[in-house]
């Protein structure tokens, strides 16, 4: 079988760590496995396959004697703006699951359950989306493809370790009665509806990503939709409820048939026996939970869904890993 070499960037890091991991379970052909994190992660080992691997520096001189086939990158936008670039200079594709890339429409946006042909377009560098917004396109891209999607409005209730170490620590400590130090205010025992900057239309951040990649990865540049993004005291896992007007007439009964045949998306939904998705029982799993799944009475073809993933997993390092296996089966 034939290997590649695969380097990680922030290596370190939540995301970087359950890259390593799931690359592990998944059983990709990796050959060569190069790890890079920070000047202050300089020289930690991390293990994969049982063998240990040195976490190097990353710098210039470093990537360049790296020669990668491909690099996973989770170690923000300025680190992806800086070496992304270098990497696919040298032939290496990028795999980026910072914000930075994602909004460029020169670099396809994927998730491989819905838009995999976009890896054909690539020239270098390919987006990962953002977390919330992976979870929520693998439900609705099928229900696109058969009712056609007129409007969608979001609002997601997502977990600390979103924000990174600093964000789960703000709730580990938080239950101790430590101020907060990633967020503006108290996690523990709150809901903060403030997640990434405020914009002057009143949107944070993290809802126009939402707005805007879901849009992109369904090729609906004028798709109508509106978001509200919320920061919960969960430690993984983020949920949404979703509502979906069709342009097409739709039952509960129709849209769960659907979802059941759908790719990467599992259907728990028998409320008479409480089965529906929470983000505590379903952590570490790498589908997309449905559930809640009833007809909105108050518009003519509307349902509301209830949608869980695991942040960590789906909605940064399986996407990615995914991404790259996608890819070597097209080599």
């Amino acid at each position: 079988m034939k290997t590649y070499s695969v380097a990680v960037v922030g290596a370190t890091g939540m995301v970087g760590r359950k890259m390593i991991q799931v690359l592990e379970e998944q059983n990709v052909p990796v050959g060569d496995l190069r790890l890079f994190a920070s000047a202050r992660s300089k020289g930690q080992t991390l293990y994969f396959r049982g063998e240990p691997h040195y976490v190097h520096e990353l710098t210039e001189g470093a990537v360049r004697k790296c020669k990668a086939d491909f690099a996973l990158f989770s170690a923000g936008a300025a680190v992806s703006e800086m070496y992304a670039p270098l990497f696919a200079s040298l032939d290496t594709v990028v795999i980026d699951n910072s914000s930075r890339w994602r909004t460029d429409q020169s670099v396809p946006l994927v998730v491989p359950e819905v838009n995999a042909s976009d890896l054909a377009k690539h020239k270098g560098i390919i987006a990962n989306p953002n977390c919330s917004t992976i979870a929520a396109v693998v439900a609705l891209a099928p229900l696109h493809r058969a009712y056609g999607i007129k409007r969608i409005v979001y609002s997601t209730y997502q977990a600390v370790s979103g924000a990174g170490r600093r964000g789960y620590d703000d709730l580990q400590n938080g239950i101790n009665g430590e101020p907060p130090k990633k967020f503006p205010l108290p996690v523990f025992g709150n809901v903060l509806p403030h997640i990434d900057a405020f914009l002057p239309n009143g949107y944070t951040k993290e809802e126009e990503k939402m707005m805007f990649e879901t849009r992109k990865i369904l090729g609906e540049p004028a798709l109508r939709i509106t978001a509200t993004t919320v920061r919960v005291p969960v430690f993984y896992g983020h949920s949404e409820s979703i509502n979906v007007e069709f342009s097409t007439s739709v039952t509960a009964e129709s849209v769960r048939k659907t979802l059941q045949k759908a790719e990467g998306v599992v259907v728990m939904d028998d409320v008479e026996h409480g089965v529906y998705p929470t983000p505590r029982e379903l952590a570490d799993r790498d589908e997309v939970f449905v559930g809640r799944i009833r007809k909105d009475e108050s518009v003519e073809s509307g349902v509301n869904l209830w949608v869980v993933a695991d942040n960590i997993r789906k909605g940064a390092a399986t996407n990615a890993v995914q991404i790259l296996q996608k890819l070597i089966a097209l080599s």
